[in-house]
């Protein structure tokens, strides 16, 4: 969580360098790089079959939007606000979108903490404040948001067909030829005359922000259960304010702070039990 948390500043420091197009190859190159020492300490052959291609192809798709997004809501706002609206807002959004998938009913107490987020991300996001809304990068937060409830359902889906660090190679390296392709005209070569700051920023962002955190979480959920490792994502928005504040001398909003606590209560009511499950 703490890893992840840093992110975010990771990517604030890197958006002045150079261009998205740029930014988003090279974050995918290095991370898929770093995923081959982690796949030989796994030691299981990897496999491809055709429902887990259309899972990366889908998932592909959307990291790449979520990475697009993340660089031009950092490039207009803050990293901290960044993790703490996508955090609490994401699995808002994931619950609706399984809920209407599956067409399950919602039970009021979920109801009610769906409304009680939608307040707080109305809260974070100054929904009052349409001009304010723009001028933040705001809205790229909330598409990020959006973006993350479909690449967290694809994730959950995809397991049953692949392994779920295989897939995320998979993805980086799917992802790594898509911008390729997609920033040939733009000077790739670029980052070779960046300075040490831009290096270790990026270095972290593909490497310790991505391939390693993800590998720990996937280790811990086999052995602490899904459930309970994912109430640990809670953290990530606590480390990335606190780094944000520290590394980009970031102040803490009240808005954001206001709104993030209403959506942990929500998160809290739609991710408990109500008595007739209980």
């Amino acid at each position: 969580m703490f890893l992840w948390g840093g992110g975010w500043s990771a990517l604030k420091l890197l958006t002045p360098y150079v261009s998205m197009e740029v930014l988003v190859f090279w974050r995918f190159f290095i991370m898929s790089l770093s995923f081959i020492p982690i796949l030989f300490y796994l030691k299981q052959a990897l496999k491809l079959n055709i429902q887990s291609i259309q899972f990366i192809i889908g998932s592909t798709l959307l990291n790449i939007s979520f990475m697009i997004f993340s660089y031009y809501g950092v490039s207009y706002g803050l990293a901290g606000s960044a993790s703490v609206i996508i955090t609490t807002l994401s699995p808002l959004f994931t619950f609706i979108l399984a809920a209407y998938i599956g067409k399950k009913t919602i039970p009021q107490k979920q109801l009610l903490g769906l409304f009680i987020g939608f307040v707080g991300g109305a809260v974070m996001l100054h929904i009052s404040s349409f001009e304010l809304f723009l001028e933040s990068g705001h809205l790229f937060f909330l598409l990020c948001a959006l973006v993350w409830a479909g690449v967290t359902l694809l994730a959950q889906y995809s397991h049953a067909h692949l392994h779920p660090i295989h897939y995320s190679f998979y993805i980086s390296l799917t992802a790594t030829i898509l911008s390729f392709f997609y920033a040939l005209n733009s000077d790739l070569s670029s980052v070779f005359s960046q300075g040490i700051e831009f290096w270790i920023a990026l270095l972290y962002l593909a490497i310790f922000g991505q391939s390693i955190a993800t590998t720990i979480f996937f280790v811990a959920s086999g052995k602490l259960g899904s459930s309970q490792t994912s109430s640990f994502m809670f953290l990530v928005p606590v480390f990335a304010l606190f780094i944000a504040a520290l590394v980009l001398d970031e102040s803490l909003q009240v808005h954001i702070l206001l709104g993030g606590g209403l959506s942990l209560i929500a998160l809290y009511l739609i991710n408990t039990k109500s008595d007739k499950n209980s």
